[in-house]
Order: C-alpha cells, then structure tokens, then sequence
C-alpha cells in the first residue's frame, strides 16, 4: 500500500474556533483521517498550509522526505522523519502538531486494512467505555453558571470544569503579562467555586483550568484559597516554560496539580514526573504527535502512577483519537470535552458520537470508526483558509 494524497482542511464548524482535518488517500482506496487543529494566533492556517510541504520531497533539502509513496504502515517510521525534519525551528509543538495529523489518520488507515479498532491494535481495550469531563459556564454569572452544571449532571456527567478567573483573566486569555488579579476577580471566583460545590454536593467532580495566567505568588494564594471546595486539579496556574517555577509552586501549595497541555513529547513530561511536580497530566493528542506519542506518554506517567487525562480545545477527532488512547492504557482519569460542542463535533462526522451516562462508546467499526463528512467539510470551511486555497 502506498500513500498517494494528504488534504487538509480548516474548518468552522458551529464554533468560533477553527478545526483542522487532515485525510490521506491510498492507492487501494482507503482513506484515513486526523486533526491537527492549533489554537490561537492563526495556528490553524499556519499547520494546514504547512502540509503542502509534506507531500512530496524537496529537491536539495535535508530531512524533507515527502509522504507520498510512502507506506502508510510505517507508522513511527513517518513519525519520526516529521519530529526530525523542523528541529532547528523547534520540533516540540510545531512539528509534533504537523504529526499529529498524519499519524492519526495513518492508524486509521491500519485499522481500516485490517479490520480491526485502533484500540485493538493499540493492545485491545481495558474499559467499555470512555468516561467524560465537561465545561460549565458562563463564569462571569454564578447563577447561569450553576444552572448549566446542574442540567449537565442531569444528562450523566459527573465531573466539570471551568475557569473561574475568567470574568477578569479572559480578557489576557494565555497573553501572559504580570500574572496578578485583582481582589475582586479572585473573590468571585471562590463565590462561583462555593455556590457550585454547595449545590452539586460532595460527589460532583470540579476542576479549575487557570489557563497559565498567573505569577507563583498569586498562584499559590489561589491554589489555596481553592483548597476548601474539593478540587480534584487546579489546572495550569503557572506559564508552561519555568520548571522552577513549578517547583516553588508544589513546595507551597498541597492542591493536586495539572499541566501538559503545551507540553509535547515524554521528553516535556519527564521532569515534572520524576520531581512529583504534578498529580495529573493533560497532553493534547493533536499537538503532541497524535496517538503514537499520546501511548508513550500514558506509559512514561504510568511508572509514577499519575492518571493521563488528554486535553481538548479541539474537533471531532481529536476527541475520537483521545478516546481510542484511554481505551487502551490503564493509568486514565477522564477525556475532556464539552457537551455545549457535541452538535459541532457531529456536524463534521457523517454519524453522531454516542454519548451516554457520561460516557463517550466508541464504534466498533474499523479504524478510528468515524468519517469525515465531506459535504458539510467543504460547505463550512474557514473564510481565510477558502481565501488562501482559491
């Protein structure tokens, strides 16, 4: 089998935010499919116009083999010549994102020729099911904020987050400045993180994601004037470039901790695991190499017993590939998601995930087990990226 096309897509589907598609054809006519979607500052548009340079070799250039002709079967093989190919541009979150894409559909490309999940051949599945963690909101209105978590346990999901900074911090969204807040804005963040524990109960899981938005000082005040609403993370307080930074924090703070999701290979995680640094990790499988680097990781935070819980600010398949992951490895919490993005996740596949009780049940067909929904795709494809590919 030979790889003969790799388009790529950008996307707005129901969302504000653009999703990235990856498909890669091959010469016995399957086709494979995974998402490279990259947030902010037009990240999106800089990965798909990128893929162009990976189909074909350039002439006179080291590293820069071209997929096509490739077999889509060497999977680490292709891996491997992505991670490489940009390594003085950086390979960690560039390149890893470029990966992700392609090693996702070159899976569902297996599963696909030999008629088998890619679970099951990632080792076969250690759960039924895929247990779920939802958003909540609006933060900026207690009430409102309340009423949607409530109707959200209703439908079965037993675990919820949200950043309760972001009436004052969302504004500076990961625009990194001087990391303070003011008094007020971390006052109501503990009203809104009372008002939802008091009326959720003790069972209801809650998670904080900080977005990075703050200085150690003011993350450790936070950390632990959060303490007393049972959190089961406080997510990203800190920057994700200071690993000393996160050493002052876990010395003065005793709330578990989560980061990764710009974090991009084991090699990002290791420290932090070996110095007990944090209690979970949250790698994005479409920004740290999709599902080959997302198993390895799992595997690294399995040795520190540490649960993996893949992030998503992404589309349809990166929810799909998180999943396949978690069916597979043991050391699991939850997969994010959000439930408010379920009918724009379905938009885009050409039949619905099958959410239940919390709970995301795979398909059983081969592969990845969805498709892309080609006319719906090209019937919503992204203003600026249709503008670019005239």
């Amino acid at each position: 089998m030979k790889i003969t096309d790799l388009r790529a897509y950008v996307v707005r589907a129901q969302e504000s935010r653009p999703w990235m598609f990856v498909e890669i054809d091959t010469d016995e006519g399957i086709t494979g499919y995974g998402e490279s979607t990259n947030v902010g500052g037009g990240g999106a548009i800089v990965i798909a116009q990128t893929y162009a340079l990976l189909k074909n070799d350039l002439v006179g250039q080291d590293f820069s083999d071209g997929l096509i002709g490739q077999d889509p079967n060497h999977i680490d093989r292709i891996w491997h010549q992505i991670y490489r190919r940009f390594g003085t541009l950086g390979s960690r979150g560039f390149a890893t994102t470029l990966a992700s894409g392609v090693d996702m559909a070159l899976w569902d490309i297996k599963g696909k020729a030999l008629g088998r999940t890619v679970y099951d051949l990632l080792g076969g599945p250690m759960r039924d099911s895929v247990p779920l963690y939802s958003h909540c909101g609006p933060a900026d209105d207690i009430d409102a904020c309340v009423a949607d978590a409530k109707a959200q346990v209703a439908l079965g999901y037993q675990a919820l987050k949200l950043d309760p900074f972001s009436p004052e911090m969302g504004a500076k969204h990961r625009r990194y400045i001087d990391g303070k807040i003011s008094a007020a804005g971390a006052a109501h963040a503990e009203d809104l993180m009372a008002a939802l524990r008091e009326s959720l109960g003790p069972d209801v899981e809650l998670m904080i994601d900080a977005h990075g938005n703050f200085d150690v000082s003011t993350a450790t005040d936070l950390c632990n004037r959060m303490m007393p609403y049972n959190l089961t993370w406080f997510e990203e307080p800190l920057q994700p470039e200071s690993l000393e930074a996160h050493r002052q924090l876990r010395r003065n703070t005793d709330i578990n901790l989560c980061i990764g999701e710009r974090k991009f290979t084991r090699w990002d995680f290791l420290p932090y695991l070996t110095e007990g640094l944090v209690n979970y990790i949250m790698p994005d499988i479409c920004w740290t190499g999709g599902i080959s680097e997302m198993k390895k990781i799992a595997h690294l935070a399995e040795t520190f017993y540490i649960p993996i819980s893949p992030h998503d600010a992404s589309g349809s398949f990166n929810v799909i590939s998180g999943a396949h992951v978690l069916m597979n490895v043991p050391n699991i919490y939850r997969l994010e998601m959000s439930h408010h993005s379920v009918p724009a996740y379905n938009a885009c596949l050409t039949e619905p995930l099958d959410i239940r009780d919390g709970h995301l049940h795979l398909s059983d067909k081969p592969g990845l087990g969805y498709e892309l929904d080609r006319d719906y795709i090209e019937a919503h494809l992204d203003t600026q990226w249709a503008s670019l590919i005239q």
